[in-house]
């Protein structure tokens, strides 16, 4: 019998650890599995802009895996039971039993339990949130308000991108800290010109107690006028880990070593938004693409060292730059540490929106194109008993 891999979720995480697994493992030996709810490979990177009307490259999942060997199921996942190594589909489906599971299902929007946000806000988190958001943007007349409520940096995309593509829109940001407050002063003096630039009305200090229709109403009192409200308060992981025996965080992450493995179920790979896992100083890493994609080779080429007895490779988890986009036309790229502290250099401008868009579409060819620099001999794994053995 083959062994195994079901990969849960073909988001950049997931995909990229399904094409990486392909490329190095005998299809004699192992059977892979990729599970995702939609038939394409989603750029959550560029939800804003598929909000305010671009059309985006079209990545169908089948084209992708064509001749890989990987076999793509399209389901969504309605449960896991790490002790029985099922998967239960929500299609009503036969379950899937599994020898490895790499578990990629990433994050969804968090509303943090505001009352009306799940009623009259908007989401950019997942692609049926930013097209429902597209139908509102596209019925809006000129003079109608958007207020974006959070300064991070989905926020800070997703507000310059309407106004940038939408001028005749009164557009506010509404943020808890101060404009940018996290980056240089450069990049911060950067970040209210360009605001200041497209119009954009920043509400700063503020904290949001409720969503009305029409309105967002602060925990002063402060009524904040929102024709549309869209809502980039963070995320929340999916919530399937925290129900089944695995070791979880409070927010539901799954609790993983240097290796991406789970502490408590060895056979159950967790990366991406939904892991719990340590950088190279010994800090948790942030949920985002950055720390996505290297936890997913990480976590594949563990996987390949256990099943053929090998040395499993440590990946550099670590931060160099946060990238912004501020519309099409100007961007910023500020440098930080390797545990993501701000650093006094930043690109800004035009140079740092080509840099920008470059990251975004290496980072969409290489998930695009998993079988590019597959080695004419995979590897073979060594026994099926060898292969249950965590490394």
């Amino acid at each position: 019998m083959k062994h195994h891999i079901v990969v849960l979720g073909a988001g950049y995480t997931g995909a990229t650890a399904a094409g990486r697994l392909a490329r190095q493992l005998h299809r004699d030996d192992v059977q892979i599995t990729l599970v995702n709810a939609e038939p394409d490979f989603v750029e959550r990177v560029r939800m804003h802009q598929l909000a305010v009307g671009q059309d985006l490259t079209p990545r169908p999942l089948d084209e992708m895996f064509a001749g890989t060997g990987v076999e793509l199921r399209i389901a969504r996942v309605a449960g896991v039971d790490v002790d029985r190594k099922t998967v239960a589909l929500a299609d009503g489906s036969e379950e899937l039993t599994y020898d490895t599971l790499v578990y990629a299902l990433g994050s969804r929007w968090n509303d943090h339990g505001v009352p009306g946000v799940a009623e009259h806000a908007y989401e950019i988190a997942s692609r049926p949130g930013a097209l429902k958001l597209r139908e509102r943007l596209a019925r809006m007349e000129a003079g109608q308000t958007v207020t974006v409520v959070g300064g991070g940096l989905t926020g800070i995309e997703a507000v310059t991108e309407i106004a940038e593509a939408r001028p005749e829109l009164d557009v506010a940001l509404v943020s808890t800290g101060g404009l940018g407050d996290w980056v240089s002063p450069k990049a911060q003096a950067h970040l209210r010109e360009v605001f200041g630039r497209l119009g954009i009305t920043v509400h700063e200090h503020a904290e949001i107690a409720r969503v009305e229709p029409g309105t967002v109403v602060t925990t002063t009192g402060k009524a904040i006028p929102a024709a549309t409200t869209v809502w980039t308060a963070g995320f929340a992981v999916h919530p399937i880990a925290a129900a089944t025996s695995l070791e979880t965080t409070a927010t539901g992450q799954i609790v993983v070593d240097d290796l991406m493995a789970s502490v408590s179920h060895p056979d159950v790979y967790a990366i991406g938004d939904a892991a719990y896992a340590m950088g190279n100083t010994g800090k948790p890493l942030r949920m985002s693409c950055a720390s996505g994609i290297p936890t997913a080779c990480q976590a594949a080429d563990a996987v390949v060292a256990r099943l053929t007895g090998a040395k499993a490779p440590h990946m550099p988890l670590r931060y160099f730059n946060q990238c912004i986009s501020l519309g099409r036309k100007h961007g910023l790229i500020q440098y930080v540490t390797a545990d993501d502290q701000t650093v006094n250099y930043s690109l800004r401008g035009r140079k740092a929106a080509v840099y920008k868009e470059l990251i975004c579409k290496s980072a969409a060819w290489g998930v695009a194109n998993p079988t590019f620099g597959m080695p004419t001999r995979r590897r073979r794994v060594v026994s099926r008993r060898a292969a249950k053995v965590p490394a």
